[in-house]
């Protein structure tokens, strides 16, 4: 399958307290399941890494090339990466290289080219990325968080889930997690929709979460299935949730975001991605323990990326409906896949062997936690 757009890499940067630095642009090649987020505004001032804590460097490893969005989904990342964060901090003298991506098809690309070496993605790429490689290139070392993803629409237009039909309603790319999500969600209902050009029973409109709520606001869309924030914006623009996706799961749980490497820096530098994953899970940590002040950094992590925090009535609720998590709830993995092959936008894919949690549960262990399950979907 191919996606109707391609999307670059914006590199990571720092304002006033220099969180991230700019680092070029990645020449990438589009690819085809993929999960949307923010990406920060272009700035080529500053140095191209997270300055280093200090001390010695892991494995003798001079810099970490770190790919992921500017969502809330993608909290651990937001905080832990930032410049006095966990992972930076368990990194010692090994600079963190960060880049922020608009969308999953560029991160991906970006791993297969040895562009970043690790990397904060959604289900969806993960899945066609180890699909598209024959399992040969990424692994899956970790979840990283659940939720934070909502149907907010038009009240005015939409009262109940049945008023869905007929109406436009956003995603943010053809084939990312939220899409396939959507398109399931529609079959169940019994209704058809075209999944390559969205039109059917309801009008599918993939439109980049950056635009999603001017979109909403001239009236063009009726309503969105996107994550957060772009969720809360539209409700603080008036729309109105209508469905929380977290209530389909069981225990209300699904993997929105996992943590990826390349197979070849996992072989070469498994001390730094232990040390990152390490970070990972103390930042979870930090996050669950100290939720506001967790919220701040983050919503700081976006304004230096993007040049304006979030306002309260907007993060807020957003941070609220995501869970971070160690856990890659890799069942739900599995059936987001099947999701995918049911909506026609992937053959039936085998996934044995996409996850490595050796040292996930090894970081897992000597931190008193309990570790955590492939479902049957581990290192071969």
């Amino acid at each position: 399958m191919s996606v109707d757009r391609t999307t670059h890499p914006r590199p990571a940067f720092s304002r006033r307290t220099r969180l991230f630095a700019a680092a070029a642009a990645l020449p990438l090649l589009i690819g085809a399941l993929g999960a949307c987020g923010y990406g920060s505004e272009k700035d080529d001032t500053g140095d191209k890494t997270v300055p280093a804590a200090g001390g010695k460097k892991v494995g003798g490893l001079d810099t970490v090339k770190v790919g992921y969005f500017a969502n809330l989904t993608h909290a651990t990342a937001l905080v832990g990466l930032r410049n006095g964060g966990e992972i930076q901090k368990e990194l010692g003298g090994t600079k963190i290289q960060p880049f922020v991506f608009n969308a999953g098809p560029s991160e991906i690309e970006a791993l297969n080219g040895g562009s970043i070496d690790i990397g904060w993605i959604g289900p969806s790429p993960s899945i066609n990325g180890y699909v598209k490689s024959h399992g040969k290139n990424l692994k899956i070392i970790s979840g990283s968080a659940s939720g934070g993803v909502k149907l907010v629409v038009n009240p005015k237009k939409i009262k109940t889930l049945d008023d869905v039909k007929g109406k436009k309603i956003a995603t943010p790319q053809l084939g990312n997690t939220q899409d396939v999500a959507f398109l399931n969600w529609i079959a169940e209902k019994g209704w058809k929709v075209d999944a390559q050009s969205g039109k059917g029973d309801v009008s599918v409109v993939r439109t980049d979460n950056k635009v999603t709520p001017d979109a909403y606001k001239s009236g063009s869309i009726d309503g969105a299935w996107v994550p957060e924030p772009t969720a809360s914006k539209l409700v603080a623009e008036g729309g109105k949730v209508l469905l929380d996706e977290s209530t389909l799961w069981p225990e209300k749980k699904f993997v929105i975001t996992n943590v990826i490497v390349r197979q070849d820096f996992l072989k070469k530098h498994p001390d730094v991605v232990e040390a990152v994953l390490r970070g990972s899970v103390k930042t979870n940590a930090y996050i669950k323990a100290n939720p506001d002040a967790a919220k701040a950094d983050a919503n700081a992590a976006l304004k230096a990326e993007t040049g304006k925090a979030l306002p309260a009535e907007v993060i807020d609720p957003a941070w609220k409906s995501i869970q971070v998590t160690d856990d890659p709830l890799a069942s739900t993995l599995n059936t987001e896949a099947d999701h995918a092959v049911k909506a026609g936008l992937l053959e039936k894919p085998d996934l044995k062997g996409i996850y490595d949690l050796t040292l996930l549960n090894k970081v897992l262990k000597a931190e008193g936690k309990p570790t955590v399950s492939a479902a049957g979907l581990g290192a071969q």
